[in-house]
């Protein structure tokens, strides 16, 4: 099932039942109906026309572009990323329903009651540093954020703040809300010793309130007033703050439009890109990227851009940074920033025009890291630059798919002025080195058989879209058609809840159906069988032959399966499938109106 057993198969339908998909999507989403149907743009492609379509008879959405569909609950862990249990309590939360709470030991309470209240410390701290930024005493700090270009709007929407200059105002405030010295010590917020007693961690410095997806405040970072050191503090983990499962931005940059993220060094970078337009930017939190880093950011995206500052030392980050995308499967490029140090400072100078024209002018991350390699060795030199090929070779090695490592070849032939056949020796020579078996070329040309799978599968779909559309058809189909009738698997469980409903109900609840999908791609898969495109015909009657050649095309296929895997001795499966024969015989006489 697609839910945790927290919640019975009822609830589910409950809560779905009472968020009407169109007013949920429309939320997100521009919508125009046109007929019966609901359309607007993809939210999870670009495009120029509107192939999104949201249909309140069926309580579902169905992309006819690039293929995303599913329910309300689809919908938002699509969009939003959610789990499944936290669509859920947001979709319960909008229509009023109370839902049972998780069943807690007494440890478990106590943690998740502390976990609650450091949230709360870390809001209120969050409440104050802002309200301080805006009255007298955070005045340098404001005009700190104004000298960097910052307009009130963007200051408002990040949160911004300031830690008065008296090491112990915080802790005073929040003793006086009534939080415990434990508590506060937890938070990360405030250090207590015998000493000096209680003292504020952040003071005098501008502050960056720090959130996580949901929106709560869970850290901070603060840049000095002055020249005081560090010059940049963030908090300490602690037990709602991760360093590396965390980044600066990402409450805003998760729901952008824009095709990839932008990976940034600094908190101001993200701060700045987003006022210019660039809300898919986002930082790691004064930490080099982790693979916890790479593993969130692939929850969101496929594609990352590295803006990193153009020095040394922004280099040497995004060579770090380069593999372990790569190891969990995000395509990453890398921006130039030169002459510019980083995103602020070349937005501050040629804005965000010149630096969209960055974007589309990213480099591939290989081919940055062979420009980087390159530095290291004297080109001028036959045998430096022999060395350089060698070691170029060494990694297209590591390229397992022939047609890639094939293009990546051309790239660097071109790029060095190498020709292709000689750096080809040179990658099979490293492989032979390096014991790498090398891989059969890929196959071309048409797979016919694949092709006929293609169109069975489609006639499949056709059949269950139908379905659901005209219920009436299954009085007309009964004793001919049945879900073993439909051989893809996924397809014949589909078919089975189908068939099921109706035989119960007199209806079909296709929304209802996708939640008993656990995995993302069937949900997926489900929501096209649903939204089949039935070709337009010219009348009634060409409409019902269609209709009659699809079912007789999925019997016969369907007997022939039957047939591929009856054993001849088997008399109750040999009994069967003569059945199945007479049905497509009656199925060829029969005739199938629409009314």
């Amino acid at each position: 099932m697609i839910h945790t057993p927290l919640y019975s198969d009822e609830q589910i339908e409950e809560v779905r039942s009472r968020n009407d998909i169109v007013d949920v999507i429309g939320g997100y989403v521009h919508l125009q109906k046109k007929g019966s149907t609901y359309f607007g743009l993809c939210p999870f492609h670009n495009e120029k026309t509107p192939s999104f379509s949201v249909s309140p008879g069926k309580q579902m959405y169905y992309c006819f572009g690039c293929g995303a569909g599913g329910n309300v609950f689809t919908f938002l862990m699509q969009y939003e990323n959610f789990t499944f249990g936290e669509a859920m309590r947001v979709l319960a939360d909008r229509a009023g329903i109370s839902l049972p709470e998780k069943e807690m030991t007494d440890a478990q309470r106590r943690e998740a009651d502390k976990r609650s209240t450091l949230l709360e410390i870390n809001k209120e701290a969050a409440k104050y540093y802002y309200m301080l930024l805006r009255s007298p005493r955070g005045q340098r700090a404001h005009d700190y954020f104004a000298g960097r270009g910052l307009s009130e709007e963007t200051m408002q929407k990040f949160g911004l703040g300031y830690s008065d200059q008296y090491s112990d105002d915080l802790y005073r405030y929040l003793r006086k809300k009534g939080y415990s010295d434990e508590l506060l010590k937890e938070s990360g917020l405030i250090t207590i010793d015998e000493v000096r007693g209680g003292h504020d961690k952040f003071w005098n410095r501008a502050m960056f309130p720090i959130m996580d997806i949901h929106n709560r405040v869970i850290g901070f970072g603060g840049r000095v007033m002055g020249d005081g050191e560090p010059k940049y503090l963030n908090s300490p983990e602690t037990m709602i703050f991760d360093k590396s499962r965390n980044l600066y931005g990402l409450h805003i940059a998760r729901t952008t439009r824009k095709p990839q993220l932008l990976l940034c060094e600094g908190y101001m970078d993200v701060i700045a890109l987003h006022q210019a337009g660039f809300d898919n930017a986002v930082a790691s939190l004064g930490t080099s990227l982790t693979t916890g880093h790479a593993n969130l950011l692939k929850r969101y995206t496929k594609e990352v851009y590295l803006t990193y500052d153009s020095d040394g030392a922004g280099v040497k980050a995004a060579l770090r940074a380069i593999p372990i995308l790569k190891e969990v499967g995000i395509t990453t490029k890398v921006i130039n920033m030169r002459p510019y140090k980083d995103p602020d400072e070349f937005i501050k100078a040629l804005g965000a025009e010149g630096y969209q024209e960055r974007i589309d002018q990213a480099e591939n991350s290989f081919l940055f890291e062979i420009r980087m390699l390159e530095e290291q060795y004297d080109m001028k030199d036959p045998e430096s630059k022999t060395a350089f090929f060698h070691e170029v070779a060494g990694r297209l090695v590591n390229f397992s798919e022939e047609l890639e490592r094939n293009n990546y070849m051309e790239a660097v032939a071109e790029r060095y002025q190498i020709g292709f056949e000689n750096l080809r020796k040179l990658v099979n020579q490293q492989a032979v080195q390096g014991g790498i078996v090398k891989q059969a070329p890929l196959k071309t040309g048409v797979n016919e058989k694949n092709k006929r799978e293609d169109g069975m599968k489609q006639s499949q779909k056709l059949l269950l879209t139908w379905l659901i559309e005209d219920t009436g058809l299954f009085a007309k189909i009964k004793g001919l058609v049945s879900p073993k009738d439909f051989t893809e698997e996924l397809y014949q469980r589909a078919a089975k809840e189908v068939f099921s409903q109706y035989e119960k109900t007199k209806s079909v609840n296709p929304a209802q159906i996708i939640s008993l999908f656990p995995n993302e791609e069937d949900q997926k898969e489900i929501a096209a069988l649903f939204n089949a495109r039935i070709h337009k015909v010219e009348t009634k009657a060409d409409l019902e032959k269609v209709l009659k050649e699809t079912i007789i095309r999925i019997k016969q296929n369907s007997i022939d399966e039957q047939t591929k895997n009856t054993n001849p001795a088997d008399l109750t499966a040999m009994m069967e499938l003569i059945e199945a024969k007479r049905q497509l015989e009656t199925l060829e006489k029969l005739h199938i109106s629409i009314d």
